[in-house]
C-alpha cells in the first residue's frame, strides 16, 4: 500500500479554507493506491510516482476550491474525466456535491465505479462523448458547474463544456502555461455559446509548475445548433 503523505497538502488548503478531514485523507490515498494498480492494465496516467501525484494531481484539482465557489450541493459536471480528475477529487473533499462523470471511454469509467464502491461515494458516469451529451435534454444546460481538465485546447473545449452549464452557471477550464494564449484564442467562443469574458487566475504547485483556472459565467443559452459533431468542432473552432 503506497502512502502519498496527503498530510503535507493539508496546510495548503487550510489556507483557502478547505478541510481535508481523515475520512478525505484516507479516500485519497485509496485513489491513488487504485490509480497506480489499475494504470498496470490500462492507461490512465503518465504520473504514478506518489509525490507527483499528490502535486501534479491531488493539490493541481483541489486548488479548484481556492478559485472557483462551489455552493453546497452543486451540481458538476466534469467533461472527459479520464481517470477523474478533477471531479474525483472535488467529490472527495466534498461529498456534498452533485457529480457527473462523462467520458467516451468506458473502461475509464469502469475503473471510476470501481473507486465510487471502494470509497463508497455516490456519483454519476456516463458513458457518451461530449458533443452528445450536450445536445442531450437530460444534460444539456442543467449543471452549476461544468470543468474540464487536459482534454482538448479551449476554442475546442468551449463548444464541449458550456452547452451542459445552466444560466449563471460556470465553466471551468483547468489549464497549464499556454492557458492566456489559448483563452485569446477563445474569445468568440465563449460569446457565441453564451458566456461572458472569462476570468483567469493563474496558480503555481511545486518548482513553479504553471497552473490556471479559466473561468467563464454563462449568461445566456447556447443556440441549438450548438455543440456541433466532433469532426467539425475539431476542424473549425468557433
Amino acid at each position: 500500500m503506497i502512502n502519498f503523505n496527503i498530510e503535507k497538502i493539508v496546510p495548503i488548503c487550510e489556507e483557502f479554507g478547505l478541510t481535508l478531514d481523515d475520512t478525505a485523507i484516507n479516500r485519497l490515498n485509496t485513489y491513488g493506491n487504485m490509480l497506480v494498480e489499475w494504470n498496470e492494465k490500462m492507461n490512465l496516467t503518465a504520473i504514478t510516482e506518489p509525490e507527483e501525484v499528490l502535486y501534479k494531481h491531488f493539490l493541481d484539482c483541489l486548488l479548484f476550491f481556492k478559485n472557483v465557489d462551489v455552493k453546497q450541493n452543486a451540481k458538476i459536471i466534469d467533461v472527459g474525466t479520464g481517470a477523474g480528475f478533477p471531479g474525483m477529487v472535488l467529490k472527495i473533499a466534498r461529498p456534498d456535491i452533485e457529480l457527473t462523470l462523462m467520458d467516451g471511454l468506458n473502461k475509464r469509467l469502469t475503473f471510476l465505479n470501481a473507486v465510487l464502491e471502494a470509497l463508497n461515494l455516490e456519483a454519476k458516469t456516463i458513458h457518451m462523448r461530449a458533443e452528445d451529451g450536450g445536445k442531450n435534454a437530460d444534460y444539456r444546460e442543467k449543471y452549476d458547474i461544468a470543468c474540464a481538465r487536459a482534454v482538448a485546447n479551449l476554442p475546442v473545449l468551449c463548444e464541449y463544456c458550456i452547452p451542459f452549464v445552466k444560466i449563471d452557471g460556470q465553466f471551468v477550464a483547468m489549464k497549464g502555461s499556454a492557458a492566456q494564449e489559448e483563452l485569446d484564442a477563445a474569445t468568440n467562443a465563449y460569446k457565441i455559446l453564451g458566456c461572458k469574458k472569462p476570468s483567469i487566475i493563474c496558480e503555481n504547485l511545486r518548482k513553479n509548475e504553471a497552473r490556471a483556472f479559466i473561468i467563464a459565467k454563462k449568461i445566456s443559452q447556447t443556440p441549438p445548433k450548438y455543440p456541433r459533431m466532433g469532426g467539425k468542432i475539431a476542424k473549425s473552432a468557433l
